[in-house]
């Protein structure tokens, strides 16, 4: 019998755009478990017109997280955490916390990539950056910030997933993947922008320095273990720290030729690279470089995802009380293919509100049919999903001159088997579904692989996943009328 106290324990803090949780893994030589320990919510806030991100409510359920994850016979081995990127926490001279973080999709940055682009051009600040244009980019939100008494004080900026460590450990540092989203690094160099920063204005001194997955990121404070009830000493391990490097860390690829899609709020789509491509057509079809561990390129393409049918469970919940989600994915299979489709990436559906009227107006400015049940609705959504996905993946492929011959989808998106099996169609390419909690799994990998536990490349790590993981196999359709199906949308939707 394998004795448990051979395998070692990891908390996995977790970060999303609705929710938080703490998970517990155990991994031994072929041993890789995830439990839960505890979900909280994540509620962003509205406070004088600005959209704000809860701050305090999520340290706390991170601290209630840790309470449960420290209570087996077994004491963790290391803590990690991820989130999403772009936002940032402002600090003073003595270390607080200047005001909650801003929600990037708070409207403070309408209009301010317009007033960059007059310094340094689109084109430049993509050939020194190779990060997208998005409006809520972290160079964006600093120079909507500029002449602001909180900007003017700060003495330290830290991206939320630095933020929290630094409350656990006192320890500040920036981590690479997560420092790579802010549109303010060179992705060959892996190091700032110095140019950029200088000709906007960026004070990159607000940066601590950059620190990559695997490195120490400190020990619990005494206060936090009294808080946490954790009674020996707990180094926190810095990992990829934007969960989608985390969630890409942990697709389990056992050859090369692979693209992959995160999927949850947002569908990232695209493939993983030794170098980063900043040419004019990269720029044009809207793909960003992003850095992953090992020195890998994230090239990917943000398209809106699962938000669209999250927005509009919402809606559909507060006027006739929550749909039952499976019986809704049910209904939508049996649904009108490819009937109404929208772009997937239209910035009208950025915001939040009433979801499912954006996607009747959408369709009526086109000319198509308008969803009138929240199956119809169900349906548009995913159809379209699937229709961005191959998209971006034919786009990937042709920019990158590499070709695959399977699609990875890992995240949340991966239980949603009528969204794996049209993309599977859509794509013409067989879709390996699973891990669900990639995230959190890319999370303890780098941990683990820190502390000797798994092997030293991420070939590794992915082996360990392929034996240990659930997944799910989808094969595309050969039937030629469905086939031809997908061909007409993707002509019917401008790109």
């Amino acid at each position: 019998m394998t004795n448990p106290r051979s395998h070692h324990r990891f908390a996995a803090i977790d970060l999303g755009a609705s929710s938080g949780r703490v998970m517990v893994a155990r991994t031994g030589p072929d041993t890789l478990t995830l439990q839960e320990a505890h979900r909280f919510p994540n509620r962003p806030v509205r406070t004088a017109g600005t959209l704000h991100w809860d701050i305090l409510a999520l340290y706390t359920g991170i601290l209630d997280g840790l309470r449960a994850a420290g209570s087996g016979s077994v004491p963790l081995t290391s803590i990690g955490i991820d989130g999403w990127a772009v936002d940032y926490g402002l600090l003073d001279a003595d270390g607080a916390l200047l005001g909650n973080p801003v929600h990037y999709r708070d409207t403070r940055t309408e209009g301010i990539a317009a007033k960059a682009w007059g310094t340094v051009p689109a084109t430049e600040l993509y050939a020194a950056t190779g990060i997208q244009y998005a409006p809520f980019n972290t160079l964006y939100q600093l120079m909507a910030s500029q002449g602001t008494a909180q900007l003017a004080t700060a003495k330290r900026l830290l991206l939320i997933p630095d933020l929290l460590t630094y409350w656990l450990t006192g320890e500040l540092g920036t981590e690479l993947t997560n420092a790579s989203t802010t549109q303010l690094m060179d992705p060959a160099t892996n190091t700032w922008s110095h140019d950029v920063v200088t000709r906007l204005g960026i004070d990159l001194s607000l940066f601590p320095p950059l620190r990559r997955p695997g490195d120490p990121a400190g020990h619990l404070l005494p206060q936090v273990l009294d808080d946490t009830g954790l009674i020996t000493p707990t180094p926190v391990t810095t990992v990829a720290s934007h969960d989608t490097a985390s969630a890409v860390a942990a697709v389990p690829a056992t050859t090369e030729n692979f693209a992959y899609i995160c999927t949850g709020t947002w569908s990232l789509a695209g493939l993983e690279l030794t170098a980063p491509i900043r040419t004019e057509a990269s720029r044009a079809a809207n793909f960003t470089n992003e850095l992953g561990i090992d020195g890998t390129v994230r090239y990917l393409r943000n398209i809106m995802g699962l938000w669209l049918l999250q927005e509009c469970l919402r809606t559909w919940e507060a006027s006739t009380g929550a749909p039952d989600l499976e019986a809704l994915l049910r209904e939508a299979a049996h649904a009108p293919a490819l009937r109404s489709l929208v772009d997937a990436a239209d910035p009208a559906f950025l915001p939040p509100g009433n979801m499912p009227h954006r996607m009747a107006q959408a369709c009526e400015a086109t000319g198509q049919p308008t969803p009138r049940t929240p199956a119809e609705t169900t349906r548009c959504i995913l159809d379209s999903l699937a229709l961005a996905h191959r998209r971006a993946i034919e786009d990937a492929q042709r920019l990158a001159d590499r070709a695959v011959d399977v699609v990875h989808i890992v995240g949340g998106g991966a239980r949603n088997a009528l969204l794996c099996q049209l993309t599977a169609d859509a794509c013409g390419l067989p879709v390996v579904a699973g891990p669900a909690e990639a995230a959190a799994l890319g999370n303890v990998l780098v941990q683990a692989r820190a502390h000797g536990l798994v092997g030293d490349d991420r070939h590794a790590m992915r082996a360990l996943l392929a034996r240990t993981q659930q997944l799910t196999r989808y094969e595309p359709t050969t039937d030629p009328a469905r086939r031809a199906a997908w061909e007409e949308a993707s002509r019917r939707v401008p790109a």
